[in-house]
């Protein structure tokens, strides 16, 4: 199959019209793309709100939860880097889909366990750590699809719509989870999932960019990675005040709280005592979906929110802020609202510092970089689920998310004030 090897030889590429909103959707083959991401982010959605409510109902332990986060977020700690590095050597197109042929396997293994109600514990782990490898695996490539597909003006707009259309796919997963766990019984459900990720496979063999056509074509190839290469490009992100910044940030976040709330979330759920504990944890996560969502598509279309380092650490104190009120919040429906509110902070400031990471790194090193930023803003998610699940298995999951949120906080303000100074660095 032909690829493109000068965007401008491409009949589809977009040229730009100056500021406009949803710029990269102007492009068609991003519309494309846009599609078949929101239908496979909302398999894996799916697949998360199924298979973490029937752990819960089997062994009600926010412990399990807590391990549930570190089994799946170990691979991004581990692999990011090196699975970066692939992104850089390889056809992206061809990573991307082994990735999604990794979520269909571990959704139809769930199935099979459930509905023959041979699960354990160990079982559980191996299936969150293959996920794992399958999001890490995937998400350097298809990160520098989009960068291919759109260059470096409509980047932002791409990024933000990307974290838009997955959680669009949280928002929509849980109601469609729910809705054949209803329907069809929560193994069916598993096995109807295995099809959302097909779409992908596919629209990937017709595609015509490798991740590889933009600036950096007739590049040399980059070196495989190793621990060595790996310590130097850490010393090259430390020359770069923005990207270092940008990924303190994300990997405080996930060390200290990260997504372990959400896997908690049955476990919140039943502490409000509602009557329908399975709706009540569906619409919490589908709360902080919607914000997400509603956000990416209001900052979208506004132009709001210029891509700088002060503009993503003063988004994370406020997200600090709504997790914290969250933890402690006595009122089901005020939880709710904070949720929401949670998720629009959430996906402004991890868009942006995502953008600012994408946008700095030089072609060579754009994969690898990208890698160690998902090391960082994924890989360190793993520890999350010590600091809210396991100790909130030894005083509370409200006490253990409260405190690691307001530690975050006291981080965060302290790097605010390393970042002022990039006030001025908007990306155009």
């Amino acid at each position: 199959m032909a690829t493109n090897s000068n965007p401008a030889d491409n009949p589809t590429t977009v040229k730009s019209p100056g500021r406009v909103a949803f710029a990269a959707l102007h492009h068609p083959d991003y519309r494309r793309y846009f599609f078949v991401i929101m239908l496979s982010q909302m398999g894996d959605n799916i697949e998360h709100v199924i298979s973490y409510w029937l752990l819960f109902q089997k062994f009600h332990s926010p412990v399990l939860g807590g391990f549930a986060v570190i089994s799946h977020w170990t691979p991004f700690l581990f692999f990011a880097v090196y699975f970066g590095a692939l992104a850089d050597r390889h056809d992206c197109r061809r990573v991307i889909q082994t990735s999604q042929l990794m979520y269909a396997a571990v959704s139809l293994t769930w199935g099979i366990l459930f509905l023959t109600d041979t699960i354990q514990v160990w079982h559980a782990c191996v299936l969150l750590v293959i996920h794992g490898m399958a999001g890490v695996l995937g998400g350097p490539g298809s990160q520098l699809i989009i960068h291919d597909i759109v260059g470096r003006e409509y980047l932002q707009s791409a990024v933000r719509l990307n974290s838009t259309g997955r959680n669009i796919g949280v928002l929509f997963g849980p109601a469609v989870g729910g809705a054949t766990m209803l329907l069809f019984g929560p193994p069916a459900g598993l096995f109807i999932n295995v099809f959302m990720f097909l779409p992908m496979i596919v629209y990937m063999f017709f595609l015509p960019y490798t991740g590889h056509g933009r600036d950096d074509a007739g590049s040399a190839k980059p070196p495989r990675a190793s621990l060595r290469s790996a310590m130097q490009l850490l010393r090259e992100s430390a020359s770069n005040p923005t990207i270092l910044s940008m990924i303190l940030l994300g990997g405080a976040t996930s060390l200290l709280v990260g997504n372990a709330y959400q896997a908690q979330m049955p476990e919140f759920a039943h502490d409000f005592g509602h009557d329908k504990q399975d709706m009540a944890y569906s619409v919490m996560l589908g709360a902080s979906a919607g914000g997400a969502a509603v956000g990416g598509l209001l900052l979208e279309g506004s132009g709001l929110l210029k891509a700088n380092p002060r503009n993503a650490t003063i988004c994370s104190i406020l997200w600090c802020c709504t997790i914290i009120g969250f933890a402690m919040s006595p009122n089901y429906y005020l939880s709710v609202v904070l949720l929401f509110f949670g998720g629009l902070l959430n996906l402004a400031f991890l868009s942006m510092a995502q953008t600012l990471v994408q946008l700095q790194a030089p072609a060579q090193l754009r994969g690898r970089l990208i890698g160690l930023f998902n090391t960082s803003n994924n890989g360190l998610r793993a520890f999350s689920g010590v600091t809210v699940g396991v100790v909130g298995g030894l005083i509370g999951i409200h006490w253990s998310l409260a405190i690691s949120a307001m530690v975050l906080l006291a981080v965060t303000i302290g790097l605010f004030a390393l970042v002022i100074p990039g006030r001025g660095d908007e990306l155009h």
